[in-house]
C-alpha cells in the first residue's frame, strides 16, 4: 500500500480533513449485504451552505489544458474525484453514476469533472495511475478510463502487457510513447501530486470526492451527487447576481 506521507493544509481545512477522513471509511466499507454506503454521507442536506468548505474550492484547477477532466473549465460547480482503478466501488461509480451526471449537468455546462489520481492498493495502483496520466497525454485519459473501469476489468490485473491493452482498446494512437510515459518521471510527480493533495485533505479510501467544497465519499447513491451538485449550482449564480457579496 503506498506510504505517501499527508501534505501540511492550513488549519481552516482541518475540519474538513477530519471529516472526509472519517466519512470516506465509513462510506466505503463493505455493508453486511455488500452494498457501499453510509447514511452519514448520504444524507447531504439542500442547504446550498450545509457541509461546504469554501477554502477547499481553491483545489479545483480549473486548467482548461488539463487532459484528465472533463467540462468547462468555467463551469460553476467542479466535481473532484480522487480515486483507484484497482476499487471497486470506484467502478461502480464510474460506470453507473457518472455517465448520468455527465449527460446531465457536464454536457449543460454546469458541471466540470477533475480527476485525481489517488492509488491506495499497492504497486499495481501506481502503475495503472500512471499509465492513465500516459493515456491523457494523448488525449484518451477517460478512454482508457472506461475500458479500466469496466465489469470485470480490475480482476484481470494491472501488468504491464494489460496495460497495454487498455491503451489499445483506449485508442490511444502511440503505444511506443504511452509505454514510455507510463515509465516516465512526469507521469511519476503528477500522481504524486494528486495522492498527497488526496492524503492532505484527510482521504482514507476510495472513492472520495469535493463538490465545490463539500466533501462526499464513496459511491453514494445518484441523488447524493444531484443534491450537492444543484446546491453549488445555486450558490454559484447567486454570488452572480449584482450586489452579492456585498
Amino acid at each position: 500500500m503506498s506510504k505517501s506521507k499527508p501534505i501540511m493544509i492550513v488549519s481552516g481545512v482541518a475540519a474538513a480533513a477530519v471529516l472526509l477522513g472519517v466519512v470516506s471509511y465509513t462510506a466505503t466499507k463493505p455493508a453486511a449485504d455488500g452494498a457501499a454506503g453510509s447514511s452519514a454521507v448520504a444524507e447531504v442536506s439542500a442547504d446550498p451552505s450545509a457541509g461546504v468548505y469554501p477554502e477547499l474550492e481553491a483545489y479545483a484547477r480549473r486548467d482548461a489544458s488539463d487532459k484528465l477532466a472533463l467540462g468547462r473549465a468555467d463551469a460553476p460547480v467542479v466535481l473532484i474525484e480522487y480515486a483507484d482503478f484497482k476499487c471497486g466501488y470506484c467502478g461502480k461509480f464510474a460506470r453507473d453514476t457518472e455517465p448520468v451526471l455527465v449527460k446531465k449537468y457536464v454536457d449543460e455546462g454546469v458541471l466540470r469533472i477533475e480527476w485525481r489520481n489517488f492509488p491506495i492498493f499497492g504497486e499495481e495502483s501506481e502503475a495503472v495511475a500512471r499509465a492513465s496520466w500516459a493515456a491523457g497525454q494523448q488525449g484518451r485519459f477517460w478512454e482508457f478510463h472506461k475500458a479500466a473501469y469496466a465489469e470485470g476489468a480490475k480482476e484481470k490485473g494491472f501488468g504491464k502487457d494489460r496495460l497495454a491493452a487498455l491503451a489499445k482498446e483506449a485508442g490511444v494512437p502511440d503505444a511506443a510513447r504511452f509505454a514510455k510515459d507510463t515509465d516516465g518521471t512526469a507521469a511519476r510527480e503528477a500522481v504524486r501530486k494528486d495522492q498527497e493533495q488526496g492524503y492532505g485533505l484527510g482521504a482514507t479510501s476510495t472513492p472520495s470526492f469535493l463538490v465545490n467544497g463539500r466533501p462526499i465519499a464513496g459511491a453514494q447513491p445518484l441523488e447524493t451527487f444531484t443534491e450537492a451538485i444543484e446546491a453549488a449550482a445555486k450558490t454559484a449564480k447567486a454570488a452572480k447576481k449584482p450586489g452579492a457579496g456585498q
